[in-house]
């Protein structure tokens, strides 16, 4: 286990080639094997150049309106005064917004099984392994050979058409065109399981975070009230300016609104570690790790330390005010196997806290008083944080 920013660089970044990552073989069967996040070496800097173009600044910058109007249709959808399971609900709307990077604007009947296919898949993910009628994994392996089926459909369909497709699924069906031989080979099957790790790796992780985010403005009254001054002000400049939302510009003006969500993936972690495995006898810090050993970067131990982060059991917006030191903040963590999607993910989650902190009172009530963490595999508070929020009768000027 790695606990210092100096180890985890050397087994994430300077000598990652010597640590394969490895995952349950339940896990690559149920997201596919040819998945990103299952491989090193040449296939995976190639496809992940191609996976980062759909991710890039350049590339999600126009997606701020998309998000936004699903917003504008998410929220509307829990009424005036109403109590959700705010972990449930982050869910769904990370899920609406995994699912537009991957296919674009573009919906159909598809699309619409894909959800309902993948929903089936996602509660066999953390089950035991036991292929048998009825239980958790052998339903959700029939749900992956259908989605594998639809998948298929969807992208041979796209293949076809003379328009070229948007997303993720646009740029991996470009990609298989390229001249390079390894693209070539890009296969439908090879499309079709990056397209189930990229839907698996923004789903839960950011509606997780979205949750912590909620619940830390909730136990900390007056930063939820700066943090709805802060937008306000950017709703206020949009109404001034006879604009029709929000946009790229304004998202870049949310500082504090940034670093709340910093804050929140240091103090939160949920992605507390990550396992690889020693392709061949390393020595490390004097220490002699064998071929097959596991290898486990602890994040959640480098993010709570308080040499790097003082006072790390307090949330502290303000210490992000200053960049942290090298290798010490790694929420997405690290290297050739960081996270390509961590804009697209803070950048829905800065046009939800817009919209939620300026439609709804900004005293959201906790329906129960536990507050404890649960896993699944995430951590996450307790019971998914349900909570009794009331919409404004009338948004305040400023």
């Amino acid at each position: 286990m790695i606990s210092s920013p100096e180890a985890a660089k050397v087994v994430l970044v300077s000598r990652a080639h010597l640590f394969k990552p490895t995952y349950p073989p339940s896990k690559e069967k149920m997201i596919g094997p040819e998945a990103l996040f299952f491989h090193q070496g040449d296939y995976h800097s190639r496809l992940k150049k191609l996976v980062q173009a759909s991710f890039l600044p350049s590339a999600i910058r126009e997606s701020v309106a998309d998000i936004e109007k699903f917003v504008l249709k998410f929220l509307p959808s829990w009424g005036n005064t109403s109590t959700i399971n705010t972990l449930q609900e982050m869910k769904r709307y990370a899920f609406d917004v995994a699912m537009l990077s991957v296919f674009g604007r573009h919906s159909d009947l598809e699309t619409e099984g894909i959800k309902q296919l993948y929903h089936c898949l996602e509660k066999g993910y953390n089950s035991m392994p036991f292929n048998l009628p009825g239980t958790p994994f052998s339903k959700a392996m029939k749900a992956r050979k259908l989605l594998n089926e639809t998948l298929r459909r969807v992208i041979e369909k796209r293949r076809e058409s003379k328009k070229q497709s948007e997303g993720l699924l646009g740029v991996l069906l470009e990609g298989s065109k390229d001249q390079n031989k390894l693209m070539n080979q890009l296969s439908d099957s090879q499309v079709a399981d990056n397209i189930i790790g990229v839907i698996f790796a923004a789903h839960d992780t950011t509606a997780s975070v979205l949750t912590w985010v909620l619940k830390y403005l909730h136990d900390h009254g007056e930063l939820l009230d700066a943090v709805t001054r802060e937008q306000e002000s950017i709703q206020q400049s949009i109404m001034e300016e006879n604009r029709g939302g929000l946009t790229w510009d304004d998202t870049k003006k949310m500082r504090l609104t940034s670093r709340v969500i910093q804050e929140t993936l240091r103090a939160a972690s949920v992605l507390s570690f990550t396992f690889r495995e020693a392709v061949e006898d390393v020595e490390l810090q004097g220490y002699l790790i064998p071929k097959g050993w596991k290898v486990l970067p602890l994040f959640r131990s480098i993010h709570h330390c308080a040499e790097f982060f003082p006072h790390p059991e307090k949330f502290d917006p303000s210490r992000f005010e200053v960049p942290p030191r090298p290798n010490t903040y790694m929420p997405f963590g690290n290297g050739v196997h960081s996270c390509p999607g961590s804009e697209l993910a803070k950048l829905e989650m800065l046009v939800l806290l817009h919209h939620l902190t300026t439609s709804y009172r900004h005293v959201w009530e906790t329906v129960e008083d536990d507050d404890g963490i649960q896993y699944g595999p995430f951590p996450v508070p307790k019971r998914g944080f349900p909570i009794s929020i009331t919409k404004r009768v009338l948004k305040r000027t400023i």
